[in-house]
């Protein structure tokens, strides 16, 4: 019987899909993240593990799988796995991209207008003192329709946000290693900018680029020092993407306008002076939070579950 070890809880939709399957389940069902000791005990005889990408998966707990073959990782990138240790044990590791871009996207979406509109701020103001009356110049906004966005990483969510923002009127400029053929540009209603051309004239910059080497503090303090007065940092991708001091340090200078961030540098904690920012948007991770993409990340995992138990090649390898 093949062992499979799950280090959080996953939708039913899997555990009903595996349950069909010659494997032996468990599932950390614990509301708590796992700690480092329960993982290694739940890794120590399986063959393979589902892991969130909020769990590391280091020399250590690979060292403590001795039978490990395979690693899921429930989320589109692997930051947090020693992938040159699971390389050097033939240890195969696989990830869900794409699925989950439409969500993504749309929280970028949200975030955007929920800044632009001040829709925190509107409805703690309604629960605390209320407002007195309709007036002209009362809690004004900005409407995003002629805006200016700016994506850095124009990969599938990149390229979804582009899309939506594209249809509420804004214009798109996009920022990667590699340009797009003109006709791709066309396609999609975007122009390429070099980074700092893309940061001088953005008023939204939105970040979507995997947590690589070369994008650890991408944005750094130089950075964001040439992004406009006017302009709005948005972070969806992973917070080591900025230099969170640094952007601190910008907002409270007022170099830009604000931020709103869902992913932070040291997760789960969150920089103090982050949270006292009027300007600034909070969310928990939850780019990917819906059922539409956890049911469908989670459908990749199974079927790749299944595709390693009938010795078939396996989809989206690392």
């Amino acid at each position: 019987m093949h062992e499979i070890f799950i280090a959080a809880p996953v939708p039913q939709l899997m555990a009903d899909q595996l349950a069909k399957l010659p494997v032996h389940v468990t599932i950390h069902q614990s509301a708590d993240p796992i700690t480092l000791a329960e993982l290694k005990d739940g890794v120590n005889n399986a063959e393979i593990l589902v892991v969130p990408l909020s769990t590391p998966v280091t020399t250590d707990v690979l060292a403590a799988a001795p039978h490990l073959r395979l690693i899921a990782n429930y989320g589109a990138g692997v930051d947090n796995i020693a992938l040159d240790d699971a390389h050097a044990r033939n240890i195969q590791v696989v990830n869900t991209p794409g699925v989950s871009a439409n969500a993504v996207a749309e929280l970028t979406i949200a975030l955007i207008l929920a800044w632009s509109r001040r829709l925190p701020e509107g409805d703690s103001l309604m629960r605390h003192e209320g407002f007195k009356a309709w007036e002209p110049l009362f809690f004004l906004g900005h409407e995003i329709q002629g805006k200016s966005l700016g994506i850095v990483g124009l990969g599938a969510i990149g390229r979804s946000v582009a899309a939506k923002a594209t249809a509420l009127g804004m214009s798109v400029q996009y920022w990667q290693r590699h340009a797009l053929t003109s006709d791709e540009e066309k396609t999609l209603g975007v122009h390429y900018a070099t980074l700092d051309q893309l940061l001088a004239t953005s008023q939204f910059v939105s970040l979507h680029v995997p947590l690589v080497a070369g994008t650890h503090h991408l944005i750094d303090a130089a950075k964001l020092a040439k992004m406009r007065h006017d302009a709005v940092l948005i972070n969806v991708a992973r917070g080591p993407v900025i230099d969170e001091a640094a952007l601190l340090k910008a907002l409270q200078a007022g170099e830009i306008a604000g931020a709103a961030l869902d992913v932070y540098e040291h997760e789960p904690q969150v920089s103090a002076g982050l949270k006292k920012m009027e300007n600034v948007i909070l969310t928990p991770h939850i780019g990917n939070a819906t059922v539409e993409a956890r049911e469908a990340m989670a459908a990749l995992i199974t079927a790749n579950i299944t595709a390693y138990l009938q010795g078939e090649p396996l989809k989206f390898t690392v």
